[in-house]
């Protein structure tokens, strides 16, 4: 690799910081990066650095995942889940990448129009405060109704964020699938509903509502009026993880999986 660039979120405190630390590390052995702006990424790169928290990390895979460039996360958020570095750790990260001691993880994205998201779709009613009915189709078969206040589509990634907070199952990264979270459903019988990642994803709003809100990755924004498709993308998004990471303990260090409370700092 000899194309990097650096993208960086210059509303995050203390980015800029990070940003000159991370080109004079690179700089000081041999290598340059362009600098862009979260919001004027470009492509043409072999690898690159992502300062910022997971949003900004969703925004960059997004727009990397359609020329496959592997991406690399250094946290300056709360979490950071999708993040493998931290400030203080900077310099021995860029060594192990420019020695090649890291792999690149391939994560399913989901897919509806043009649109793709690496975490969920969330589709909700337009009326604030007010639940609403949506009827759930798989493969165009009536799977069943949902009263709720929205419903989440979440690829393995995504389990551990909105569809984890929602009731929603963790799913290993490694896993073909797609898991289904009503929100805050007004029946005792509504579960999320794991289906293989092949399976297309059709929602169908009530006919006696205008219209319906969808969000890509929460971020993006949109409106359908009579039903949504979802499915799985053509695209995969391409995460730069140093040799050694696991699944597993990040649940373990990041979200205190399993760790009674009385251990936790």
């Amino acid at each position: 690799m000899n194309n990097f660039a650096i993208c960086y979120n210059k509303m995050i405190e203390h980015s800029m910081e990070v940003l000159s630390e991370l080109k004079s590390i690179l700089a000081a052995k041999n290598c340059t990066a362009d600098v862009l702006d979260i919001d004027e990424l470009k492509n043409g790169y072999d690898f690159v650095f992502v300062i910022g928290g997971d949003g900004t990390i969703l925004k960059a895979a997004r727009f990397y995942a359609k020329t496959s460039t592997p991406i690399f996360g250094i946290n300056m958020g709360r979490l950071g889940f999708l993040s493998q570095s931290c400030e203080e750790a900077i310099g021995d990260s860029v060594d192990r990448i420019l020695k090649g001691q890291y792999h690149i993880e391939e994560r399913i994205m989901l897919q509806s129009g043009d649109k793709i998201a690496l975490n969920d779709f969330v589709v909700k009613g337009t009326t604030t405060g007010r639940t609403s009915r949506f009827s759930l189709k798989l493969n165009g078969e009536l799977v069943c109704d949902y009263l709720a206040d929205g419903i989440i589509v979440t690829t393995p990634t995504g389990s551990t964020a909105y569809g984890l907070s929602a009731g929603g199952p963790v799913i290993s990264p490694e896993l073909n699938a797609f898991v289904i979270v009503p929100i805050c459903p007004h029946t005792l019988t509504a579960r999320p509903i794991v289906i293989p990642d092949n399976e297309i994803v059709t929602i169908c709003s009530d006919k006696d509502l205008t219209n319906y809100v969808v969000s890509t990755d929460g971020q993006e924004f949109y409106e359908f009026a009579k039903e949504i498709e979802i499915k799985k993308s053509e695209y995969t998004a391409k995460l730069a993880l140093l040799d050694g990471a696991k699944f597993y303990s990040i649940l373990r260090n990041k979200l205190h999986w399993g760790v009674s409370p009385a251990n936790i700092n």
